[in-house]
């Protein structure tokens, strides 16, 4: 019997088990906030050096990098080495559902990575460690080595269009699988959210697991409100022994 192929959505509240806060829920960072959102936009960061600074310093005591996965990341990576094919579209930036065992090619980041930095004149890019050790030195925005360009997180900034071959193949996936999950996202914020929508129509079971209500949870299969970290791996157990 062929097993489904399961699509996952993976929002901030995926990763706020790992210390990692999310930006738009109760004690969310835009909420806390609001001026942190200059920080993350393009404009300003292109415009304004000291946004930049003020970047540069919100990176360096960022806490992704030394994040580690959580139960459901775990619990996402042992569905797929079960041999289930599952492909995870994330809208996180922190690189954890990787870390946990995931392969690299079975992950779509649509938001980026906050694991490397990208230059925003010759588009070299390296691992962040390598200018976060810059800015610890004294660089208080360093410059890009190859050609002296603005550096930036390899992140999709707020301004910035979200990559058209990394959302198409979104797209794709959400359009060919039989099960879609939207785990810790509130699907307010387009096209990802979208992708719900269109797993729906296409045919998909429909599950959202998120602790506040969504957009998209009157055409779902099911919603599930308890936190992700128990949730989930049940949720992914139950579909790997259905399989």
């Amino acid at each position: 019997m062929t097993k489904p192929l399961v699509a996952l959505l993976s929002g901030a509240g995926v990763s706020t088990d790992s210390g990692i806060p999310d930006y738009r829920g109760p004690g969310g960072l835009w909420r806390k906030d609001p001026e942190a959102q200059k920080l993350v936009t393009y404009e300003y960061y292109m415009n304004d050096p000291e946004i930049r600074r003020r970047s540069w310093q919100m990176r360096r005591k960022n806490r992704t990098l030394k994040a580690e996965p959580n139960a459901a990341h775990r619990a996402v990576a042992e569905l797929e080495r079960s041999g289930a094919p599952v492909r995870v579209i994330t809208q996180n930036v922190d690189g954890l559902h990787q870390l946990a065992g995931l392969p690299a090619r079975k992950v779509l980041e649509l938001h980026g990575t906050a694991r490397s930095f990208v230059c925003t004149k010759c588009h070299a890019r390296g691992p962040m460690e390598d200018a976060l050790a810059r800015v610890e030195a004294g660089e208080d925005d360093p410059p890009c080595l190859r050609c002296g360009g603005i550096l930036k997180s390899a992140t999709v900034m707020f301004g910035e269009r979200l990559d058209p071959v990394v959302l198409g193949e979104a797209v794709a996936i959400t359009k060919a699988c039989q099960v879609f999950f939207a785990v810790g996202t509130t699907l307010q914020v387009q096209p990802a959210a979208g992708l719900a929508g269109v797993a729906a129509d296409h045919g998909a079971r429909l599950v959202i697991v998120n602790a506040e209500p969504t957009p998209y949870d009157e055409i779902a299969d099911e919603v599930v409100r308890e936190p992700i970290g128990t949730a989930l791996p049940r949720l992914l157990r139950e579909l790997g022994d259905a399989g």
